[in-house]
């Protein structure tokens, strides 16, 4: 191998003094960094393996950040990072105080447009666009790579139809790699599969059909082609399309194999690619398998019951189900606002209906809640997974905001489950029969008990716990950050002034036992893994002022920020609801 080529790149600048025939050793070199790193440190691995060639031709094309490059979703915009300036902080990636894992504006000039959820990359690099027009910059680029998965979504194809009823200086490249997170899904992806096994039709392209200048599908691991086609595209006026196939973890033989797998696998050897397994013995379980291994036990018992998931198979665990009951269970692909109103739909017909959405992703279909459920006060039950601090993913991810968003809508319930058997026992009487639409919230990782599996109880709607009996002080917690508070409160010898409530429903609140806690005691603590703007303390806060009561209230949850990346310790630190904060805070009542 002649000498390294990465490591004297450190802007695309420099990458456009290199002759064309060295990209590939590039190419390979970059491929390498990137497992190397990631190998150790973790992170997202297929998505950016997969368009190592297209993020070289692209910068090496392009007149990069005059031209805007915006990367959908951002899972893939690793060696775009690299290349961009920061290779030498790559190691701290998804890291407290490090780069984020996902492009941001303030990060890098060369990162356009910040991102994390899918299929944003059209309206924005359109907007870019368009005000470029308005500036008279009318040579200016402005580049959206978008995958198969992502392109799916209706927001995609509200950017393309707009695009194509206007002159804007828009080229999107569909990175076709036939996989999200999960496999692709959906009558698009068969399109697709048609188009690039030649059995589609030249005359029946749909993309043409919106008025773009369409190109491909080429291969995108041919970097001499790809820089062909993109240097030619660069000339044409108006829309352009251009379709790209790749293979998503190309160049890590087992992460081709196992592209769900290695989306992001963790801790692996770098040579082999080989996960480096951690010993799973003994360990409570992950909530989203309680999840999906209680539905699936329910569903076999109630033929009412129906899992819906937005691309979320595999990591809501509605794949169990899926793959048992394949009739009444449904991925409907990077769809939130479907997924909401076809539950709607279901229940308006007498069907259990589980939809299982992200927190932070459920904020995208908000209208549908309120318009399609809510107010027609149809039955649909939330499954909230990945609620609260979600760690690494940063910003974009945590699903802080829902206890707000979701406590203002009238008909709505909101239950947080403290562990495991609450979680069970929630689903359980959920698909008993409910006269309201109910979120149920809970967070990434694992529970606290190995053995949580016991026979469902029902559980009595709007009804809080005491934890333990106290004197002086009422701490009252919603949902699993509680058993921060219970390993706080046993650190100091569990002292007889505090008492320690469980209210794992925010809506309808526990008034009954709220009156008794405000009558009783002269301080309260409230602790949510949310924000503290419109959450759980403000629900407590509200109930006080109603009723006229003048107890001190301490709220304590997510401060008015947005949260970066970190570890979940780390940011429950940052927001002082960790264990030690809040011995902290206890002490100061003793």
């Amino acid at each position: 191998m002649s000498n390294n080529l990465l490591s004297s790149i450190n802007s695309p600048a420099d990458l456009r003094q290199l002759d064309v025939n060295q990209l590939p050793q590039l190419a390979q070199e970059l491929r390498d960094f990137i497992i190397d790193v990631v190998s150790v440190k973790e992170g997202h691995l297929g998505a950016s393996l997969g368009v190592v060639e297209l993020t070289i031709a692209l910068h090496y094309v392009f007149d990069t950040p005059n031209d805007s490059l915006i990367w959908d979703v951002g899972h893939q915009a690793y060696g775009h990072k690299i290349l961009t300036g920061r290779r030498d902080q790559f190691h701290t990636n998804r890291q407290l105080h490090g780069i984020s894992g996902f492009p941001k504006r303030d990060e890098s000039e060369y990162d356009a447009f910040g991102v994390g959820h899918s299929s944003t990359s059209i309206s924005a690099a359109l907007g870019m666009a368009i005000a470029a027009n308005l500036k008279g910059n009318i040579e200016q680029q402005h580049i959206a790579v978008i995958g198969d998965a992502s392109i799916a979504s209706g927001m995609a194809f509200e950017g393309l139809n707009h695009a194509g009823v206007t002159d804007a200086n828009l080229l999107v490249i569909l990175n076709d790699n036939a996989i999200g997170i999960d496999p692709s899904v959906g009558a698009l992806k068969n399109y697709l599969t048609a188009v690039k096994e030649g059995k589609n039709p030249k005359q029946n392209n749909m993309i043409k059909s919106l008025n773009f200048d369409y190109s491909g599908p080429i291969d995108g691991h041919n970097i001499q082609a790809v820089i062909e086609e993109l240097e030619r595209l660069k000339k044409v006026k108006g829309p352009k399309f251009l379709h790209v196939i790749t293979t998503k973890g190309k160049g890590l033989q087992q992460a081709e194999e196992n592209q769900v797998q290695y989306h992001a696998p963790g801790k692996f050897d770098a040579n082999t690619g080989e996960i480096i397994p951690k010993s799973e013995a003994n360990l409570p379980p992950k909530y989203q398998d309680v999840f999906g291994e209680t539905i699936l036990d329910l569903a076999q018992k109630n033929e009412k019951i129906i899992g819906i998931t937005p691309a979320m198979p595999t990591g809501s665990s509605l794949k169990l189900m899926m793959d048992a009951l394949p009739n009444r269970a449904f991925d409907v692909g990077i769809a939130e606002q479907h997924a909401v109103t076809l539950a709607a739909g279901m229940a308006t017909q007498g069907m259990v209906v589980f939809c299982n959405i992200y927190s932070t992703f459920l904020q995208r279909a908000y209208d549908q809640l309120i318009h399609d459920v809510a107010l027609q006060n149809l039955p649909v039950i939330f499954c909230l997974d990945r609620a609260g601090l979600v760690g690494e993913d940063g910003a974009t991810h945590h699903g802080i905001f829902d206890l707000a968003y979701l406590r203002c809508i009238p008909n709505m319930m909101v239950f947080s489950p403290i562990n495991e058997t609450a979680l069970q026992n929630i689903l359980y009487t959920a698909q008993l029969g409910l006269e309201h639409p109910i979120a149920i919230r809970y967070p990434r990782g694992r529970g606290q008990n190995t053995n949580w599996k016991s026979p469902y109880q029902k559980i009595t709607i709007g009804k809080a716990n005491c934890l333990k009996e106290g004197t002086k002080v009422a701490v009252v917690s919603n949902g699993t950050i509680g058993n921060n508070v219970i390993q706080a409160l046993e650190n100091l010898q569990n002292p007889s002034a505090f008492a320690h409530f469980d209210f794992p429903f925010v809506k309808p609140l526990d008034e009954k036992l709220l009156h008794t806690i405000f009558s009783k005691f002269e301080t309260i603590i409230s602790i949510e893994d949310g924000v503290i703007s419109g959450g759980f303390g403000s629900a407590i806060l509200e109930f006080a002022a109603a009723n006229n009561y003048h107890s001190k209230i301490q709220i304590l949850g997510v401060p008015d920020v947005f949260i970066e990346q970190g570890t979940v310790l780390e940011l429950q630190q940052y927001c002082k609801i960790d264990v030690l904060s809040l011995e902290k805070v206890f002490s100061q009542y003793l």
